[in-house]
C-alpha cells in the first residue's frame, strides 16, 4: 500500500466524513523512525544529501520522529579528524543545509555533529534535533569513553556538566542542552530526550532521569563498533531501559562509510517499548536500512499512572532532575508560523467547531489540559494500518516457543495454587480433603479437571480421590456427557453420574414457574434453576465427603458476568481457571496433549472436547434445530478477550479499543495466527461488529461488577491482569458505563 503525503488530508468516508481511524495519530501513536545510512567518511554535504534522500521517503511514510547514528553527518570513526577546521565548518553547513530543507518535511529530525563551542576551546560531540526550521535542541554526548577502543576524550568535551555552553552554529549561538526534553504538545504524551552512545552503557543513563521528569521517547544515536556479542549486549540494555523506564528506547547506530582500520560496524537499529521489541533492521546491511515502527504512547502514560513507585522513585531524584526541562514546545502538525490566539476555554461552541481535528480528533490518556489554540493545528495525515506487532488474542502469543512456555507457566500457576490450598486444609495425606469437581464435558471443566489430577500427583495422592460429577440437565448432550464420563474415567478420578432434572423440575415447580406445569418456558430462571442445581449438590457432596469444590469458571466469564451469582458456577472453594481468559485455555489444553503429560486415551478424550463448540447446554432444542451457543448469545470470545486485555492491562478506553480492533480483525489474511488455530477458524470482524460487541462487553462489564466482588480465591496466571477484588481490579458495583457507552456512540464508527 503507497502512503499519502504528510501534508494530505486524512481519507474519507463515502458521506464526506473523516475516517475515525485514518490515522494513527488519532489515537495515541506517533510513528517513529531510527535510520542507519552509509556514511561519506569526512564529507559532511554528501551525508547531508543523504540525510535528505531518507527524510523525504520517511515525509512520506508520515514519520512523526526521525533518529539518526551518532556524528552521521560526518562519520564516526574520523580519529584526529575531528579537531579540523574544514571538517567543522563543513559539518555546520550541513547542519544549515538540513535545517532550511526542513521546512517542508513532515519528521522531528535527530542528526548526529561535532560542534564548537562559543570560544572554540573545546568541541562536544552533539545530536541536533530540528524541526520546520528549527533547531529544538542540542544534546552533548554526556559519557565519554576512553578504554579499550575508545579515546573519546582526546577530541571532544563531556556534556554532562554542559548546561548553558553554547556552540556555533551558521554563526549564530546555540544552547546545549543536556537536560532538554522536547514536548511535542498536539502529540499527547509525546516528550522527547537524546542520549549519544555511551550514555546507554553507564550505571545509571542521564535517559533514566529523563524519563523520572517526563520523557517518553529515549532516543540513542551511536556509533557503536561491532565485535561478537554487543549487538545483544545493545539490547538488553536497550530493552531494561524501556522496560524500566516505561518508555521507548529508539536506537540507531553507525554502519557502513565507517572506517574498518581497526575496528567493524554493523549498522544495527531497533525500538524497544516498556520492554517489548517492536522491530529491528538487518544488520552489516548495504544502502539504507531503517526500522519504522507506531509507538504507542497512551501505554506508556497508562503505565506509569499504573506503576505508582515511578513517581515515588522521582520524589527520590527530585533534586537531579530540578535540572531537566520540559521545554520547548513544538507542534508536529502546525500551524508553525506566527503566534496562534488565545483561545476561550469556556467557549463549547470553539471547542465543539474543533471536534475531528488536531488535539480533539481523539481524548488523550495523557490529557486534562489542552494547549492554546490546540484545536487550530492541522490535520493529522492518513497514516494507514498501524506498523507494530499487533496481537488478534493479546493473552495467547503468536510465537510457538512463547506459546509453549506461557502455557507451561500458566499450567503450573494453577497446580501449584491447588496444591497450596490443599496442603493448607489437611489434603496433603492420602484420605484428605479432598477436590469435589463438576466436570460438563466443555473446555473449563475439563481443564480444571487436568489440573486436579496433576495437584494430587504432586500431593502423592492417588487420583482416585477426586470426586469427579457430571449432572446432566435439560438440554445435556450425550456427546459432552459422554466425554465428561470417559475423561474422568481416563485420569482415574471418581466419577458419578447426578441427574439433576428431577430436583430442578421440584424446583420450578414449587416457584409457580411455567415449565413446572409442562410449558415450554426457556427463560433465565430455567436456566439458573439449573446451574444453581449443580453447583447445591456439588457444596453438599463437598460437605458429605470431607472435600472443597473445585471452581471452573473462567477469567472471560467473569468479564462478562456469563455465570450464576451465588450457589451456581460463580462460586466454589477455590477457582483454579479464575486467572484464565477462554482463549488461552484451548491452548492450555493443546500443550498438555502435546507435553505427553496423560496418556494417549486421555489425550483423546482431550481433543475431542477441543472440537466441541462451547455451549452452556441449558436449553433444549428440537431435531433440526441449532444447539444453544455461548458466543451466538454474548458474542465471540476473540474479541470479548481482546476488549478485556486493553481494558484491565492498559487502561484504554472503547475509542481505542476499536480502533486497535478493527487494526487487528479487519482483515483474516494480515498478520499471524496462533499456533494450533485451525485455518477453518480464520475470520475476520468488520467495524459494525467490532463496535455492536464492544457495546455488549461494555453494559456487561458495568452491570456484573457485584459478581466479581464476591470471588473465591483464585491465583493470578497472567500478566495481563485478573479480576479478583483483592487483586489487580477494583471497581464499585454500582458505576454508571454512560460515559464509557457515549464514548462508544461518538468515536466508534459503524452502524
Amino acid at each position: 500500500m503507497s502512503a499519502a503525503p504528510a501534508t494530505e488530508v486524512p481519507d474519507a468516508e463515502p458521506d464526506g466524513a473523516r475516517d475515525p481511524h485514518a490515522s494513527i495519530y488519532d489515537h495515541g501513536f506517533v510513528r517513529v523512525a531510527a535510520v542507519t545510512l552509509p556514511v561519506a567518511l569526512a564529507d559532511p554535504a554528501t551525508n547531508a544529501e543523504r540525510h535528505l534522500e531518507v527524510l523525504r521517503d520517511l515525509h512520506e511514510q508520515q514519520v512523526g520522529v526521525a533518529v539518526f547514528p551518532e556524528l552521521s553527518l560526518t562519520g564516526y570513526s574520523l580519529d584526529d579528524l575531528v579537531l579540523q577546521e574544514p571538517l567543522l565548518d563543513a559539518a555546520e553547513q550541513a547542519v544549515l543545509t538540513l535545517l532550511e530543507a526542513s521546512r517542508e518535511l513532515f519528521p522531528i529530525i535527530v542528526v548526529g555533529v561535532p560542534l564548537r563551542a562559543r570560544d572554540r576551546s573545546r568541541i562536544f560531540n552533539c545530536a541536533v534535533t530540528i524541526h520546520r526550521g528549527e533547531v529544538l535542541g542540542i544534546s552533548p554526548k554526556q559519557n565519554l569513553p576512553t578504554y579499550r577502543e575508545f579515546y573519546e576524550r582526546r577530541w571532544f568535551a563531556p556534556g554532562d556538566d554542559a548546561e548553558g555552553e553554547t556552540v556555533r552554529l551558521g554563526g549564530t549561538e546555540h544552547a546545549l542542552t543536556p537536560h532538554g526534553i522536547i514536548t511535542v504538545e498536539d502529540v499527547p504524551g509525546l516528550r522527547l530526550y537524546v542520549e549519544i552512545c555511551e550514555d546507554m552503557w553507564v550505571p545509571v543513563p542521564p535517559s533514566a532521569q529523563a524519563a523520572l521528569a517526563g520523557a517518553t521517547l529515549l532516543v540513542n544515536l551511536s556509533g557503536s563498533p561491532i565485535t561478537i556479542g554487543r549487538a545483544e549486549d545493545r539490547k538488553l540494555l536497550a530493552r531494561s531501559a524501556s522496560a524500566r523506564c516505561q518508555a521507548a528506547y529508539v536506537y540507531a547506530a553507525a554502519g557502513e562509510g565507517e572506517s574498518t582500520t581497526d575496528l567493524a560496524w554493523d549498522g544495527q537499529t531497533f525500538v524497544y517499548e516498556c520492554g517489548d521489541l517492536l522491530g529491528e533492521s538487518e544488520r552489516f546491511p548495504q544502502g539504507v536500512r531503517h526500522t519504522i515502527v507506531d509507538v504507542d504512547l497512551d501505554r506508556i502514560v497508562a503505565e506509569r499512572r499504573r506503576q505508582n513507585t515511578f513517581d515515588d522513585n522521582r520524589r527520590t531524584h527530585a533534586e537531579a532532575l530540578s535540572t531537566f526541562t520540559t521545554w520547548p514546545e513544538v507542534r508536529l502538525f502546525g500551524p508553525f508560523e506566527g503566534d496562534l490566539e488565545e483561545a476561550d476555554a469556556d467557549d463549547d461552541a470553539e471547542v465543539e467547531g474543533g471536534e475531528g481535528q488536531g488535539w480533539f480528533a481523539y481524548a488523550p490518556l495523557t490529557g486534562g489540559v489542552f494547549p492554546e489554540g490546540a484545536w487550530e493545528a492541522g490535520p493529522r495525515p492518513a497514516t494507514g494500518p498501524l506498523r507494530r506487532h499487533q496481537d488478534r488474542f493479546p493473552f495467547v502469543p503468536d510465537d510457538p516457543a512463547r506459546l509453549a512456555q506461557d502455557c507451561y507457566e500458566a499450567y503450573n500457576i494453577q497446580v501449584a495454587g491447588l496444591v497450596r490450598r490443599l496442603r493448607a486444609i489437611g489434603g496433603d495425606e492420602p484420605g484428605g480433603a479432598r477436590p469435589v469437581i463438576g466436570v460438563s464435558g466443555g473446555l473449563d471443566s475439563t481443564h480444571a479437571l487436568i489440573v486436579c489430577a496433576q495437584a494430587m500427583d504432586r500431593l502423592g495422592r492417588d487420583r482416585s480421590e477426586i470426586l469427579a460429577y457430571t449432572m446432566p440437565g435439560f438440554a445435556t448432550t450425550e456427546h459432552t456427557r459422554s466425554n465428561a464420563e470417559l475423561l474422568s474415567t481416563a485420569i482415574g478420578a471418581t466419577f458419578e453420574t447426578i441427574d439433576i432434572r428431577p430436583a430442578s423440575t421440584q424446583m420450578l415447580k414449587d416457584m409457580g414457574h411455567p415449565f413446572g406445569a409442562g410449558e415450554e418456558v426457556y427463560d433465565v430462571t430455567f436456566e439458573n434453576v439449573q446451574a444453581g442445581m449443580r453447583y447445591d449438590y456439588l457444596f453438599r457432596l463437598a460437605n458429605h465427603h470431607g472435600g472443597i469444590v473445585v471452581g471452573t469458571g473462567d477469567l472471560s466469564e467473569l468479564a462478562l458476568g456469563w455465570c450464576t451469582y451465588g450457589v451456581g458456577d460463580h462460586m466454589s472453594h477455590y477457582g483454579v481457571n479464575a486467572g484464565v481468559p477462554k482463549t488461552l485455555i484451548q491452548h492450555l489444553i493443546r500443550w498438555v496433549i502435546a507435553e505427553g503429560l496423560f496418556d494417549s486415551s486421555t489425550a483423546d478424550v482431550l481433543q475431542a472436547v477441543l472440537d466441541t463448540e462451547i455451549s452452556p447446554e441449558l436449553i433444549p432444542t428440537k431435531a433440526g434445530e441449532k444447539a444453544q451457543s455461548t458466543e451466538d448469545s454474548i458474542g465471540p470470545y476473540a474479541l470479548h478477550d481482546f476488549t478485556l486485555y486493553h481494558v484491565l492491562r492498559r487502561g484504554y478506553g472503547p475509542g481505542k479499543i476499536a480502533y486497535l480492533a478493527h487494526q487487528a480483525w479487519g482483515d483474516q489474511e494480515a498478520g499471524e495466527w496462533p499456533a494450533g488455530y485451525k485455518a477453518e477458524d480464520h475470520r475476520a470482524y468488520t467495524r459494525e461488529e467490532i463496535k455492536h460487541w464492544l457495546t455488549v462487553f461494555t453494559r456487561r462489564f458495568f452491570s456484573n461488577q457485584f459478581k466479581r466482588s464476591a470471588l473465591p480465591n483464585a491465583p493470578k496466571v497472567l500478566a495481563g491482569g485478573s479480576l479478583s477484588p483483592r487483586g489487580d481490579w477494583r471497581m464499585p458495583s454500582d458505576a454508571a458505563s454512560k460515559a464509557w457507552l457515549a464514548e462508544i456512540e461518538r468515536d466508534v464508527p459503524g452502524a
